[in-house]
């Protein structure tokens, strides 16, 4: 399983001042620092404490969620696919946090703010004792991840001799759709405030997984619906990240963080397509979730 990103250094006060090597290592964990702060951008004031026991709320989309990576937590709606080793599940673990996880596969802000079908809306999860908000969402807005999904398929049935009846035809989001997106990122980072206004609210943006420029075999897409996917990544971490910013709350960029383990990387965070049975293709995978949780406990206060 991968671990942490390199650049994680250990805890406080295990680096020592000094000369020679140590002074380097010090030298390297000041950079660390810094390169660790560009992860996570903050307008709010100062930190609150965040001690064991703390009311820890996650919400968000499948890639908060963790189809495929089992066991998934006992009593959690079937369809929600919620793994008990999801960011969220691992970092209630490390920190001892009383986590409430309503996070859903398939979830689109819709379901955040008003509900899905039979599922209440995730917001009403949130109280006023809670101190902590993690949220991933706004992928499937913008069908993200359900167009790389069907790209793929089509190419493979194309490079196959095979008929195009079992892909679904990509459905590219329109201008319209960006905004609306924008709009409901807004007013899910306000709804938040206003339930929780003494909880660390942190957006965690989506994974990277094609490369900056090509494919893989992992990643069977067209050049041109590569380059689509591509632009709805950046719109999509531009209107997270605005969100975040507008409301004064943090954003863990995990697009930065995962820059070098997408889907057709050596060591990869990212599954691929077609993925295994039981596997969701183009998600995290178990290395991505624990790099996560990793950044979120070295990031929060204590």
């Amino acid at each position: 399983m991968g671990g942490p990103v390199p650049w994680f250094g250990n805890r406080p006060g295990v680096w020592q001042g000094g000369g020679g090597f140590s002074s380097v290592v010090a030298a390297m964990r000041l950079l660390c620092l810094a390169l660790l702060s560009s992860l996570l951008t903050a307008c709010a004031g100062g930190q609150q404490s965040l001690p064991p026991g703390a009311s820890y709320v996650a919400m968000g989309s499948s890639f908060a969620a963790g189809p495929g990576l089992l066991p998934y937590v006992p009593g959690a709606p079937a369809r929600c696919a919620r793994s008990s080793r999801n960011y969220a599940q691992q970092l209630a673990v490390k920190r001892g946090l009383a986590l409430v996880d309503v996070t859903c596969s398939g979830a689109a802000t819709g379901a955040v703010l008003d509900g899905w079908n039979e599922l209440p809306a995730q917001m009403t999860a949130i109280g006023t004792d809670t101190r902590l908000v993690t949220i991933t969402i706004g992928g499937n807005d913008v069908a993200y991840i359900g167009n790389m999904i069907a790209a793929s398929c089509q190419i493979l049935a194309a490079g196959a001799g095979q008929g195009m009846d079992k892909c679904r035809a990509p459905a590219w989001p329109t201008e319209d759709g960006f905004q609306r997106l924008d709009t409901s990122l807004r007013r899910v980072a306000a709804e938040i405030r206003s339930r929780a206004p003494e909880a660390i609210v942190v957006f965690v943006d989506y994974a990277a997984i094609l490369p900056p420029i090509g494919t893989c075999a992992a990643t069977p897409l067209s050049a041109e619906s590569a380059e689509r996917l591509r632009d709805i990544d950046r719109r999509l971490r531009g209107l997270t990240a605005a969100a975040a910013e507008a409301s004064g709350t943090f954003l863990l960029k995990v697009s930065d963080l995962s820059r070098d383990h997408g889907a057709c990387s050596t060591v990869s965070w990212m599954t691929g397509y077609p993925a295994p049975p039981g596997v969701a293709p183009y998600h995290p995978n178990l290395a991505g979730m624990t790099a996560v949780a990793e950044a979120l406990d070295r990031l929060l206060p204590r």
